[in-house]
């Protein structure tokens, strides 16, 4: 079966606040970084049939070098290849040049349609640039558009949500991610800097989260995984591999792989891997794919959720018994062999999953 691939581009123009994901501002690296990318890959022998460039700020490369990228990754036909762009990283030559390299899907990091919230999270673009993006994509060809949207933010109330909603909704994409804030310890917001911003608390930040789950499926955008909503059949094919526990290769710094049921991370360290001939160094490598984390990827679905079926009869069991009260309580359904989590439920799958898989 076909494999996805994750190539994780490590470059930012500046460091968001918020972030904890692995990008450094070393943008004179970018060349020697994608020649390592090209090492890896042809010695990979993988077939795909979804890409996936993450970051960092992926739209940072060049796109003819984009393009050699995807030449040794052993696509094959009608594979989706994501690419995410921030806003103020790309114009209307750059959509057009990437769309020729390869890339047919794009994923924009907009967070919000309201300038002082962007402001607050550090974000160098502001709405319109945003508006004006994922607009330019569309006129390059761009036909599978998602857009990320952040919950729980500094300034942000129902009101200004619902207008960043009305309007993100009415561009042309046909997807949406909503993430909601979680402040870490190691990024400038967990070291303090957010301790003077008027964020809002755990129970306005929820009621957002259920405001947005209903409008959002007013406009259109189902949703199929906690933080993910598209409209018909435009799911992210790469995301869905994750929550399935289908194998993917992951490629770069802080890369995730899962191949052959074992789960590997590498090092976050970009200097090192354009150094390696090989990718060869893990900083962890264990067993995945057991019952239990079949059991905590499925319950991410809210579509599909957890296949009782697929289960012996002594698990299935103990698993109907556990949700029972959950049911009751409204934190999650059963359809038939399916058991999904509600909105509801959502909100503290954590600690419905700990319930289950306990």
């Amino acid at each position: 079966m076909p494999k996805g691939l994750y190539i994780h581009v490590p470059f930012c123009r500046r460091k968001c606040p918020y972030c904890d994901f692995y990008s450094v501002t070393e943008l004179e690296l970018a060349e020697k970084y994608t020649e390592a990318v090209i090492r890896n890959l042809r010695r990979s022998e993988i077939s795909v049939d979804t890409v996936y460039f993450g970051g960092g700020t992926p739209s940072l490369l060049k796109p003819n070098r984009i393009y050699d990228i995807l030449s040794f990754a052993g696509i094959e036909e009608n594979a989706e290849i994501t690419m995410e762009c921030n806003p103020d990283s790309v114009n209307p030559d750059y959509l057009a040049d990437a769309l020729s390299a390869g890339i047919n899907r794009v994923s924009f990091g907009v967070q919000s349609l309201d300038d002082s919230e962007l402001a607050a999270l550090g974000r160098i673009h502001d709405a319109g640039a945003a508006i004006h993006a994922i607009e330019n994509a569309y006129e390059a060809g761009f036909r599978n558009i998602s857009a990320d949207l952040m919950l729980g933010t500094a300034y942000q109330t129902e009101k200004s949500l619902s207008e960043t909603i009305e309007k993100l909704t009415a561009l042309p994409i046909n997807h949406i991610s909503a993430y909601m804030l979680k402040i870490e310890s190691d990024t400038p917001y967990g070291k303090g800097g957010s301790d003077s911003l008027p964020l809002p608390d755990e129970d306005e930040t929820a009621d957002m989260y259920l405001f947005t789950v209903q409008r959002l499926k007013e406009k259109g955008f189902e949703q199929y995984e906690i933080s993910n909503f598209s409209q018909p059949d435009c799911e992210s094919r790469h995301n869905l591999k994750y929550w399935r526990c289908e194998e993917y290769f992951g490629i770069g710094p802080s890369a995730h792989s899962y191949i052959d049921g074992v789960r590997k991370a590498c090092p976050k360290s970009v200097r090192d891997f354009i150094s390696s001939e090989l990718q060869q160094e893990y900083i962890t490598e264990e067993h995945g794919g057991d019952s239990d984390e079949r059991i905590m990827l499925a319950l991410r679905l809210t579509k599909e959720g957890i296949d009782l079926s697929s289960f012996d009869e002594m698990r299935r069991s103990e698993i109907i018994r556990l949700s029972k009260p959950l049911i009751a309580a409204e934190y999650m359904l059963q359809n038939g062999n399916r058991l999904t989590l509600t909105p509801k439920g959502c909100l503290v799958s954590n600690e419905i999953i700990c319930r289950i898989i306990g």
